[in-house]
């Protein structure tokens, strides 16, 4: 006997239900193309989360690159609203991009050990998305593109991002542009290297945070500050994280595993803003 399906009734109020062909949320979200991204390499279930979580970061990195693009595009403009805007919004990606630590911050080392042998040579570090966010922090490095060579696609957008001014290249132009005591030798610094702290422009987010609270200036220099601690925790959790898993073992793609995290925790991102408030 053959059963045919029974006719589609529509519940009192519900949604419309009935679409010709993939529904609007899937032609919008791709939400089918995100859920079978995931092929682990081991038969441990805990690869599962390893795998999805680092792809969510990727996914936030995304979206922390593209406000930070707007925010540097507004401040070329000195569009300050909309920068702050951007800034603002990346204050809570940043946050969720965290908050991404949470299924990964407490693997033992035998819980990491059953399927990092699947990581093989990879390794966090070398994220080109992550490297476009450090790039807008002005942490550049040619070197960093070297892993990519073998993406023409992905070096390209990677040598673009180290060739133009940074997030703080953008700020700092800005502020010269309002008057600001901003060295040329800092306007004018080789973008595809990385920033050094200046004494003059310490001296200039000092004067800033001498002046009145809600200036231009000093709600940028404060949104700036947002994200450099937020950069800050998500480097420090990253290190904690893999002290638990892996203690001072060598990293996976052959790095120096917490060592290089210590030295990355330790800088400052936007150095002067930090260093200026202990002479105000």
């Amino acid at each position: 006997m053959s059963h045919q399906p029974a006719p589609y009734e529509a519940e009192p109020d519900a949604p419309n239900l009935d679409f010709q062909g993939t529904t609007p949320y899937e032609d919008y979200v791709q939400a089918s193309v995100l859920t079978h991204l995931q092929h682990p390499l081991s038969d441990d279930p805990g690869e599962m989360a390893f795998l999805v979580t680092t792809q969510v970061m990727e996914l936030w990195f995304t979206v922390v690159v593209h406000e930070w693009q707007t925010a540097a595009q507004a401040l070329r403009e000195d569009d300050l609203s909309t920068a702050l805007a951007a800034l603002k919004r990346s204050t809570y990606e940043l946050e969720s991009l965290n908050a991404s630590w949470k299924p990964l911050a407490h693997l033992t080392p035998a819980q990491f050990n059953a399927y990092r042998s699947a990581l093989g040579e990879g390794s966090g570090f070398q994220s080109a998305m992550y490297r476009r966010m450090e790039f807008l922090l002005g942490e550049k490095s040619a070197s960093m593109l070297v892993p990519h060579r073998g993406a023409p696609r992905v070096h390209a957008e990677l040598e673009k991002a180290l060739t133009e001014p940074s997030l703080y290249d953008e700020v700092l132009r800005h502020l010269a542009r309002q008057g600001f005591a901003i060295p040329e030798s800092v306007l004018d610094r080789d973008p595809t290297r990385r920033y050094e702290p200046d004494p003059a422009v310490e001296r200039v987010w000092q004067e800033i945070y001498s002046g009145p609270e809600d200036s231009g200036p000093a709600r940028l220099g404060e949104a700036l500050t947002e994200v450099a601690e937020l950069v800050w925790r998500w480097r420090n959790d990253h290190l904690v994280a893999t002290r638990r898993a892996m203690g001072a073992k060598t990293g996976t793609g052959g790095s120096a595993g917490v060592a290089w995290l210590e030295k990355r925790a330790a800088k400052n991102v936007f150095p002067e803003l930090w260093t200026a408030r202990s002479h105000v």
